[in-house]
């Protein structure tokens, strides 16, 4: 990823829960295809947390299908700070290739797709054929699934990604605050896999040790390189 489209990343006693793995860091946002798998069939984090990975400095290509659209809506422009050009697919074959050539556009910061359950479209080679694609233009996309299980793929990186309670609002106890996630790297390609838990503050995701409801579980954070 070119500089123009690196993102701060700042860890607060960051360390990876899954047994084994303690230490590895929280991989950088990488030009090639990654899928994120909701939480459950209407868990929209992975949203955030794709928006969270992609530049600001240049427009998005969004895209959903029609069952994503009428099973967890269409995106709010007024409420993002993304400019992004919104495509409806009508099914998953038409989104996919939609993705393929948007991604040939290396004026894109990135492109986004949402899929709901697992189509048959969705298999191994329309994967490898968006990581290809990706990967030569250096465009990062990511693959939102909804109500999907993990099948073959030729995504570099595999993502569930569940919500969290928002933390507290610095000014205003009773208002949502940041959002976080509960982020599973359960495959990778180039990066250890691990286990995170997340928020976004405006141009940063930070990752910690421990998140419980509503606070942090450390308030120690130093900035890593963008």
């Amino acid at each position: 990823m070119s500089p123009s489209h690196a993102m701060s990343i700042v860890h607060a006693e960051a360390s990876v829960a899954r047994p084994g793995a303690s230490g590895y860091a929280f991989p950088q946002p990488a030009t090639t295809l990654s899928e994120v798998f909701a939480g459950n069939g209407r868990d929209v984090g992975g949203i955030g947390f794709a928006l969270s990975q992609s530049p600001r400095d240049a427009p998005l290509l969004w895209i959903q299908d029609r069952m994503s659209i009428l099973e967890t809506g269409r995106p709010f422009p007024s409420g993002l700070s993304h400019q992004f050009i919104h495509v409806e697919a009508r099914d998953a074959k038409a989104a996919l290739w939609a993705m393929e050539e948007g991604l040939r556009c290396s004026e894109l910061g990135a492109v986004i797709g949402e899929i709901w359950s697992s189509p048959a479209a969705l298999d191994f080679t329309a994967t490898r054929r968006l990581a290809v694609a990706a990967e030569a233009h250096g465009v990062p996309a990511t693959l939102i699934l909804f109500g999907s299980q993990p099948n073959l793929s030729g995504a570099r990186r595999r993502w569930h990604v569940a919500s969290r309670p928002s933390l507290t609002h610095p000014h205003d106890d009773r208002a949502p605050g940041s959002p976080t996630w509960s982020l599973d790297l359960f495959r990778a390609r180039g990066c250890q896999p691990g286990r995170w838990e997340a928020a976004y503050e405006e141009d940063r995701l930070r990752i910690f040790s421990e998140l419980r409801d509503g606070e942090l579980a450390s308030e120690h954070a130093f900035k890593l390189s963008a």
